[in-house]
Formats: structure tokens, C-alpha cells, sequence
């Protein structure tokens, strides 16, 4: 078959296009950005075609798109006029899952690593298909498992099939997608992990132990209430090491490559859902211990006199565990916050806990609201400033004035968003280096 994707260079689109492809299909696809994204590493390896402006496509072609593209995007009411048959991103995502044993990993935080653990343990083992909302996306008809990161936005993560389900914690966020707040939020939670036949879910999450669940479910985290649980836990500046107990058995120690009970979380689940699957304890031991992080997830670069943090981390709770992270490795240094924040509404709904997370830096920098689906006069009265009123030793950054980071030397600068922070990481590399 032949697809072509609209908005390919995006996260999830780049990582459906490789999948497409390596099952056999004609690819290409269509975007506005025509710079480099880090999403495109996949789809140049394959060779994928993309294009930026009108060209012939074939009428057999099926067409999917971002939801950045709305209907009145002109290639949208292109492809529309030309009469070509046109499938939402998530529907056929949901039809890749119904050809495998799918693993569905889903929750607010945490998505992207815990796929990736999965991945790298499965990949090196059984055998696996996956799917990371990072660029990142494989598969062969051969593989009997497939790994999904399983996003929640627009309720994307319904259309999907899951034989196992995973939810890694639960919190408003999306507030755009969910009039109903966080009770609509657990409920599209809820929905999504009963198709599974196991659920398998962070216990020490209170929204999580709230849902009513009718399926077998088997429980994560630190506490001593679940059913999979790490203890002697061990957090250092070398990374974190722990003894894990599946209902109430030692089932082997873990070292990890990682920093912050959060990643303890993300990779009981990683270990239960790998014995689930009969993986022995040496090959889960052994590939955790190598993994060393995702994409955008607390990616370090020491620049001359900086350490630097690229993370995707844009809601406060996961600001707050990338700081407490840099805390962790690096105790003794200041830890400089710059956050580019994406969407108005966000800023709006999470405003008090975004302050709250921010001051945790011994500096902030915060940058202009970025958002591609909202308008600005629709909010009035959020903005960055609104934050940096609030945040102690705050102030506005831009990539025009990002020479202020120079003063920070033998600090730790953590860029955080999922949005375009490069931009400012990019020249702020290139001052250093002048």
C-alpha cells in the first residue's frame, strides 16, 4: 500500500512513517518545517521522501496527518480535492496494533523511557516491533510482539489494541482535549487498558488506585501495597540500584544508567511486563543496566565550562524530577532552568504548579509561550511573564539574549520542552564555543 503522512517530521508521525515502511508499504510525506528535526534520522536511513511543497501523489495513496494540520492546511484541502482516501493518525495506528501482541504503554509521565526499556529488553530477547513517540519506529512482519507508546492526547491511545497494558501514573494534563478534567482523564485511562487482558499499573499513584479496573491488574511502585515492588533503594551521582520483589518473592537486583525514583517506576514495570513474557532475570538485568536514556529524556553534553540537560520535560511534574534528577548527579553544582512552555492552556490549567516546580532551580529562565493550535487573545492574561512574576530569580530568555547563560559557569543548564528548545540549546552551544 502506499501512505502518505502530513506532518511527517513530527514525533509520532516520523515514528508511524518508519513503521509503515518497514511493513512493506510505499512512504513519503509532507511538512511545513523544512530545517532538520532529530525526528528525521529514521526516515532519512530509509529514505523516505519528504516534500514542502504541491507534487503528483497517486490516487491509491492513503493519506494521514498530524492534528497540528488542521482542515484548512492548504495540503490538507490538496490531498482532500484530489479525492484521496484520508485516515486519522491514531486509526491506523490502531490497525498496526491489532497484527501483533501489543504492549501498551500509557500514562501522563514516563511513556517514552519505559517504551524504550521495553524495547531494548524485548528487541535483544524475544524479538519485538516498536513504536516511541520520539522518531523513533520499527517493525517486521516476523516479530510476534509490538511495543507502543500510547499517548493520551486526543484520545488517541482508544483507537489502539493492547494485549498488555501499562499506565505509568495519571495527571491532568491536555486540558484542550479534556473539558471534563481529570475525571475524564482517568476514565479514557480506564477504557483504554480494560481491552487488555493484563493491566499492569503504577500503585503509588493515587488517580491510578482511584480507577475501578474490571480486568486483572497488577501493581507497581515503592510502597509496600503493590505487587511488584523495589526496595533498598540506592540513589547516587553513578545512577540508582534497587532489589525487586514480585509479590513477595526477590526476584533479582537492578542497576540503572538513570537518576530519580521515577525511573525506578518506569522500569518496575519494564521487569514485570518482561517476566510476564517468561524473559529471565539476567537478560532484563542485563539490558537495563545498558540502557542509557531515551531521546530528549535528561540527555547530558558537557560544553567547556557547562554541563548541559536536553529534556522533553513540559508538564511540572516532570520538570520537577528533571531538576531533582541534575540534584542527584550533580549535588554540588547550580542547576539553571530554562523552559520554553507549550500552550497556553497548559500554562493556564498547571500555572501554580509550574511555579512550584520552576523554583526548584537555583535560577530560571523562562521563554515565550509556544503553541501551534492556540490563539493568545483566547488566553488573556497568560503569558511567561505571568510565571516569571511568580517564580524567586526568574527572568525572560530568548534565543536573541541567551548570551545571559554565559555568567553561569561550571553550572548545570537543563533546556527543557517538548516544543523547539533546540533552537536556543543550538546558540547558546555556538557562544560557548566562540
Amino acid at each position: 500500500m502506499k501512505y502518505y503522512c502530513i506532518g511527517i517530521k513530527g514525533s509520532g508521525m516520523s515514528s508511524l512513517a518508519n513503521i509503515l515502511f518497514d511493513l512493506g508499504n510505499e512512504v513519503s510525506g509532507y511538512d511545513d518545517a523544512q530545517g532538520y528535526k532529530y525526528t528525521m534520522e529514521g526516515l532519512e536511513k530509509r529514505g523516505i521522501e519528504i516534500f514542502y511543497g504541491p507534487h503528483d501523489i497517486d490516487k491509491d495513496t492513503i493519506v494521514t496527518y498530524s492534528k497540528a494540520f488542521k482542515a484548512d492546511h492548504p495540503e490538507m484541502k490538496r490531498v482532500r480535492e484530489l479525492g484521496l482516501t484520508v485516515k486519522e493518525y491514531k486509526d491506523v495506528m490502531g490497525d498496526i496494533t491489532k497484527m501483533f501482541k501489543t504492549i501498551g504503554v500509557s500514562g501522563t509521565h514516563g511513556k517514552t523511557t519505559t517504551s524504550f526499556m521495553l524495547s531494548q529488553i524485548f528487541d535483544n530477547t524475544l524479538g519485538c516491533n516498536y513504536f516511541v513517540g520520539d522518531g523513533t519506529g520499527y517493525a517486521t512482519k516476523d516479530n510476534e510482539y509490538f511495543i507502543i507508546e500510547s499517548d493520551e492526547f486526543n484520545k488517541h491511545l482508544l483507537a489502539y489494541y493492547p494485549t498488555v497494558a501499562i499506565i505509568t501514573n495519571i495527571e491532568l494534563d491536555h486540558t484542550e482535549c479534556y473539558p471534563g478534567g481529570i475525571e475524564e482523564i482517568k476514565d479514557t485511562f480506564r477504557k483504554f487498558a480494560s481491552k487488555a487482558e493484563v493491566i499492569v499499573a503504577n500503585g503509588d499513584d493515587a488517580n491510578v488506585r482511584d480507577i475501578k479496573f474490571d480486568k486483572e491488574i497488577i501493581y507497581y511502585g515503592l510502597n509496600e501495597d503493590n505487587d511488584v515492588v523495589a526496595k533498598n533503594v540506592e540513589l547516587s551521582s553513578s545512577g540508582t540500584e534497587f532489589d525487586c520483589y514480585i509479590k513477595g518473592e526477590l526476584f533479582g537486583h537492578f542497576n540503572l544508567q538513570l537518576f530519580g525514583k521515577h525511573m525506578i517506576q518506569n522500569a518496575l514495570s519494564a521487569i514485570y511486563v518482561s517476566y510476564y513474557y517468561g524473559i529471565n532475570e539476567e537478560d532484563i538485568q542485563k539490558y537495563l543496566s545498558m540502557f542509557d536514556g531515551a531521546k530528549r529524556r535528561f540527555k547530558e553534553k558537557r560544553i567547556k565550562d557547562y554541563i548541559t540537560i536536553d529534556d522533553y520535560a513540559h508538564h511540572p511534574t516532570e520538570i520537577k524530577v528533571t531538576i531533582a534528577s541534575a540534584r542527584q548527579k550533580y549535588p554540588d553544582k547550580e542547576i539553571v532552568a530554562v523552559f520554553l512552555p507549550n500552550t497556553y492552556s497548559r500554562t493556564e490549567a498547571l500555572m501554580d504548579d509550574f511555579v512550584s516546580s520552576l523554583s526548584e532551580a537555583d535560577k530560571t529562565y523562562v521563554m515565550d509561550i509556544h503553541c501551534d493550535r492556540e490563539k493568545p487573545e483566547e488566553y488573556p492574561g497568560v503569558s511567561s511573564n505571568t510565571l516569571i512574576a511568580k517564580i524567586p530569580n526568574a527572568e525572560k530568555i530568548s534565543v536573541e539574549d541567551c548570551d545571559k547563560l554565559l555568567k553561569h559557569k561550571d553550572s548545570v543548564i537543563c533546556f527543557m520542552s517538548c516544543a523547539n528548545i533546540y533552537e536556543i540549546e543550538d546558540k547558546f552551544e555556538e557562544l560557548v564555543n566562540e
